[in-house]
């Protein structure tokens, strides 16, 4: 045998039942991956193993992550394993980073067969926080239940992983390098690419970047104050914002990626980027924006540190849509919406007549709407907004979306909220998370409550708080049914909806550990009441949620952890 030849060798394990893949992949604290032995290797073999054979040789595959703790130690062990599965060419960030946005851009732009992104999003990093690993397909999204679930069969079955353990790759190098493994015929390639070009060339395919810079360093520029918070977009920002578009280096905080994300929490919102939102109060910036771990999430702000919820978010973009060219260009084919978030853009959709959709929470099920060109623009509560440029969440390109919103219309961000609420009216939206919360009395109490909504009687109950009454016109687990493959996705949330449009939902959130989060949605529409405070205007449906649901009492909890 030629000694040049790196070996390929196919190593027994035994599987482990619980790798089910969830709306965001498989996270875990990285003690599992760490202690668990061939935890990882198990999880990226059934990936391999459940891509048709002839698909897999010779295919790409792009890999990239936010950054944290055991990110390089587990892409290492992926490229020795996609070159002992037949893969051809592995395509890898530089340093092993890449925002999830661009790694669905890269996906697409060299018409890889897939993704492995290894992120576990808006959680905490370092040795004692999560990791994670997610599977994007061809079209550059989230896998599809089909695929997932086929993963997590095979992952309870196998017993054995094929791995290359001589093949070495240096992340720190751009280019390419050529491996030569026995039994092939062709060497395996991986390249080494700038994580930040391909998006940064697609941004500026969709955006007027000539207007942008105007606005951010021209004669009456705009102030802005961007926290990047330790995650994957702090290089993009630096790159496209400052170097590019002109921001000053201090417009943007915290774009060092650390492993631990500096030993916060990278959640874009008001409770986790407290720091920015301070910031913002004494009135010197005009505009702030924080992102999560991997760059899929967003906050915005406005001068004195004005808050626009998600829901408002998508609507005013969807209200303003042809401030950005790229829909100059391709038309508008539809808005979506996951569940849980606030009707806001529904009215939009309505006055412009555009078809919406109500989906299940996950980007998955917008990704199979923008593929049968029927979607656009899309958004999520959970502080994710995107366009059919890729198939994931994009929190840079929510940005550039509200700052060519600004350039265009010369207002603050709170005069065009406001101006958005006088045309519209406003929909009141909060969410209650209730973190940590024991597994098994959170399934229970979401049991119960199923069986007492879904029975006849609960339809027409009145609840009253102070001097509101909502009367129960619909109550639900809500059900999907695909409208382009007609795949029906059931149980993604209980729903009650009163009378006078307002809704209550209760779903359970990251359930792959001993522990949950139990989250109530509460979204309240007014026509005139339209600058009121938003916990006081949903103080009565909260009580009506946590007395229907009796929470503190199943839980143990006697407050949520955070309020959106």
């Amino acid at each position: 045998m030629d000694d040049s030849l790196l070996q390929v060798l196919t190593i027994p394990t035994a599987p482990y039942p619980d790798q089910r893949p969830g709306t965001s992949g498989l996270r875990k604290k990285v003690l599992v991956f760490q202690s668990r032995r061939n935890y990882l290797h198990n999880f990226i073999q059934s990936i391999f193993s459940s891509i048709d054979l002839r698909d897999r040789q010779g295919s790409t595959v792009v890999v990239g992550g936010d950054g944290r703790f055991f990110n390089r130690t587990a892409i290492e062990v992926i490229v020795q394993m996609a070159a002992a599965n037949g893969v051809g060419r592995m395509i890898i960030g530089h340093h092993g980073i890449m925002s999830t946005p661009a790694i669905s851009c890269v996906i697409r732009k060299y018409k890889a067969i897939g993704g492995i992104i290894l992120t576990a999003s808006h959680n905490p990093g370092g040795p004692d926080g999560d990791f994670g690993i997610k599977f994007n397909t061809a079209n550059g999204g989230p896998a599809k239940e089909a695929v997932t679930n086929k993963i997590f069969q095979i992952s309870r079955t196998i017993e054995e992983f094929a791995i290359c353990p001589g093949l070495h790759v240096d992340l720190t190098t751009l280019g390419k390098q050529m491996f030569d493994l026995e039994n092939k015929f062709k060497p395996f390639t991986v390249e080494i690419v700038d994580s930040v070009e391909s998006y940064a060339n697609l941004l500026r395919n969709i955006f007027d970047f000539a207007a942008l810079k105007e606005l951010l360093s021209g004669e009456n520029h705009i102030k802005i104050r961007l926290d990047a918070m330790h995650g994957v977009v702090g290089p993009y920002v630096t790159r496209i914002l400052c170097e590019e578009l002109g921001c000053p280096g201090n417009s943007a905080i915290n774009c060092v990626p650390l492993e631990d994300f500096g030993g916060h929490h990278p959640d874009p919102n008001l409770t986790y980027a407290a720091d920015l939102v301070d910031s913002m109060r004494d009135g010197q910036y005009d505009f702030g924006a924080a992102f999560d771990g991997d760059g899929d999430r967003n906050m915005i702000l406005g001068k004195h540190g004005f808050f626009v919820t998600p829901p408002d978010s998508v609507a005013v973009i969807a209200d303003n849509i042809f401030c950005i060219p790229y829909f100059q260009h391709t038309g508008v084919r539809g808005f979506a919406r996951s569940m849980p978030t606030s009707a806001a853009l529904d009215r939009v959709a309505k006055a412009t007549q555009i078809e919406l959709y109500e989906t299940p929470t996950g980007w998955k099920y917008f990704g199979n709407l923008m593929d049968a060109g029927r979607l656009s623009l899309c958004g999520e509560e959970s502080f994710g907004t995107g366009g059919d440029h890729i198939r994931e969440k994009d929190g840079l390109w929510s940005v550039l979306a509200w700052l060519s919103i600004l350039a265009t219309r010369k207002q603050s961000v709170e005069d065009i909220l406001k101006d958005h609420w006088l045309k519209y009216g406003r929909n009141y939206f909060t969410r209650y998370d209730y973190d940590n919360v024991d597994i098994d009395a959170a399934c229970e109490m979401m049991e119960d409550l199923e069986i007492m909504i879904v029975d006849k009687s609960f339809v027409k109950q009145r609840f009253a708080v102070e001097d509101k009454i909502y009367q129960v016109e619909k109550a639900d687990n809500f059900e999907y049914t695909d409208p382009v493959d007609s795949t029906i996705s059931r149980n993604q949330g209980l729903r009650i909806i009163f009378s006078d449009g307002s809704r209550i939902i209760y779903r359970l959130s990251g359930t792959g550990c001993d522990v949950a989060t139990v989250r109530i949605y509460i979204d309240s529409y007014e026509k005139e009441q339209i600058l009121e405070d938003t916990q006081v205007m949903l103080a009565p449906l909260a009580t009506i949620a946590l007395k229907i649901s009796q929470l503190h009492l199943r839980t143990g909890r006697s407050g949520p952890s955070v309020i959106t």
